[in-house]
């Protein structure tokens, strides 16, 4: 069976063989430009985007979907705009029926026509990427700059390449073939065999409030490249950037003569506990989840009638030896802690120094000396209220306050929070980040995480306790993301055993515009699936495999 190309298909085929020449090269490769300017997106590309974004605001999302008789509205924005957005609030027997009711023709459709119309939508969001991109800052908390970035053209990055995963996967075997095999005197047996790609069912997207669209885009591409119609189930918090994102999902999928419920979104009442309960639903055969510790781990336990892919929290790490560029280390992890008031999954938290200081190309420099250091930079980044919040965005919720007062109670401060008053928005909620000085035996407060802008200097007895530390904490809790400096290659390669053997990534020297917390998509894995912090990793052929299967039929040919 040769499948029919579709319109789709030939109008992206070179963006997706890119792609996927792109995810076995793992060099640098982008299909968004990450630069909001005039001269890349055009001279009214910005206004038009932030008036497409304003008209939302006040008003009931334009959302037609099945069961939209209801409607919620639970979005607060960390900058103190009001949004009051309200949502179709469907019931889960209606969006879980109509899902199904769409999937036999998309899954009959093949993986050509399924990727062209997914490259579609990814195209349709691009063209509104300021509209997106101020959904993500106004819910998230993050500077538009950063929410452009990662809310909008990374986030697409990630999305296109986990349908260049999906679609290596779905065609390495071919779709039909002829079975001859020698039978003695007589004729050969022959068989003609036909091998369907045959999705898992109906899948489930549970959003986050600081990522909406980058941890979201992964696994509902996945899902919908293979065959899957897909659920999504937003933060509270941060409803905006993903309605928008089925709005036009949904738009495309009906112009290209598919149900648009292939896509539907599901936001939640306050206190309904939605996410729970389209986990357990006996159709709801795939799970994506970002978000706790504690929630990913329920997932994992009861949804039981589906594939569950997590990324949870961990304790990230760097292990501080010796440098050769003293300023440029501050420099580099400083803006590390600044960036999203340390409000992402790949922040450092704890950064372990040997009790008796580093050897630099600034001479020998005690512990105290390299806390003050990395203290100097972030107080620089954050000193000037008006550069600091384009650094920093706006705190995303009370979990993170709450934080910010009992790590006071827990060692001294090399650099305490301050409380900053935005520039542009009066209502925005700013804290600056803070840096605790820890002895090695002060576990229960490192071994836990802080998510925020709140890091550890934790004095060890030497380099090699710093990566039995690491060890036992990647270990135990997990982690997403690892630093080493060293300027001695032994303590470089004992890193990268220590990181190999707990299962997380590591970066090793950063000191110039590469940062631990960044994830390049085509080229970076995000998480790994090798300890307690994620189960799966974005993005390789295991996140993407399994989220269909292989049913062949065969007859005598």
């Amino acid at each position: 069976m040769t499948e029919t190309p579709h319109p789709e298909y030939d109008k992206h085929a070179d963006t997706l063989h890119r792609a996927l020449t792109a995810i076995t090269e793992r060099g640098y490769w982008s299909a968004y430009p990450e630069s909001p300017s005039p001269r890349v997106y055009g001279e009214t590309a910005a206004a038009d985007g932030k008036a497409a974004f304003e008209a939302y605001l006040g008003g009931d999302f334009p959302l037609d979907q099945p069961g939209s008789g209801d409607r919620v509205a639970t979005e607060a924005s960390p900058f103190g705009l009001e949004l009051n957005v309200s949502y179709p609030h469907p019931g889960v027997d209606e969006l879980v029926a109509a899902a199904s009711a769409a999937l036999p023709a998309w899954r009959d459709a093949g993986p050509q026509a399924r990727a062209g119309v997914c490259l579609e939508i990814l195209d349709r969001l691009h063209r509104h990427v300021f509209e997106l991109a101020n959904a993500v800052q106004f819910t998230s908390g993050q500077a538009f700059v950063m929410a452009f970035q990662a809310g909008g053209a990374h986030a697409l990055d990630r999305a296109l390449e986990a349908v260049a995963y999906a679609y290596a996967e779905m065609t390495r075997h071919p779709g039909t073939a002829g079975w001859e095999k020698a039978a003695g005197k007589g004729d050969p047996l022959r068989m003609t065999k036909t091998f369907h790609v045959v999705p898992r069912g109906v899948a489930l997207v549970i959003g986050c409030n600081t990522f909406p669209t980058w941890n979201s885009y992964p696994g509902l591409f996945a899902s919908l490249v293979t065959g899957n119609p897909v659920v999504v189930k937003p933060h509270p918090r941060a409803v905006l950037p993903l309605a928008i994102t089925v709005k036009y999902a949904r738009e495309v999928l009906a112009e290209a003569g598919f149900d648009p419920n292939l896509v539907l979104l599901a936001p939640e009442a306050p206190g309904e506990r939605l996410a729970s309960t389209l986990a357990l639903h006996p159709a709801v055969k795939i799970v994506d989840f970002t978000g706790s510790t504690e929630y990913g781990d329920w997932l994992e336990a009861n949804a039981r009638q589906a594939t569950v892919y997590t990324e949870k929290a961990g304790l990230n790490a760097v292990v501080i030896d010796s440098t050769d560029d003293f300023a440029g280390m501050c420099r580099n992890l400083g803006f590390t802690l600044t960036l999203y008031s340390g409000q992402m999954c790949t922040t450092s938290q704890n950064i372990l120094i040997p009790a008796g200081g580093i050897d630099t190309d600034q001479g020998h420099k005690s512990f105290d000396e390299v806390a003050a250091g990395i203290a100097a930079v972030v107080g620089k980044l954050t000193a000037d209220p008006a550069r600091g919040v384009e650094l920093t965005g706006a705190i995303v919720n009370d979990g993170v306050l709450e934080r910010l007062d009992e790590v006071t109670k827990v060692g001294a401060a090399v650099l305490e929070s301050r409380t900053v008053e935005h520039p542009a928005f009066p209502g925005a909620v700013v804290r600056t980040p803070t840096i605790v000085k820890l002895a090695a035996a002060d576990t229960a407060t490192y071994g836990r995480e802080w998510f925020g802008p709140i890091s550890f200097v934790i004095a060890t007895d030497s380099t090699a306790h710093s990566l039995e530390l690491l060890r036992a904490t990647v270990g135990e809790s997990g982690a997403l993301t690892a630093a080493v400096y060293s300027t001695d290659p032994a303590v470089l390669d004992a890193a990268e055993a220590a990181a190999i053997d707990v299962g997380v990534h590591l970066s090793c020297n950063l000191t110039g515009g590469v940062f631990v917390n960044q994830s390049a998509a085509f080229s970076d894995f995000h998480g790994s699936g090798a300890n307690p912090a994620a189960n799966a990793a974005l993005t390789d052929g295991a996140y993407v495999a399994n989220r269909f299967r292989i049913v062949q039929s065969r007859r005598p040919a």
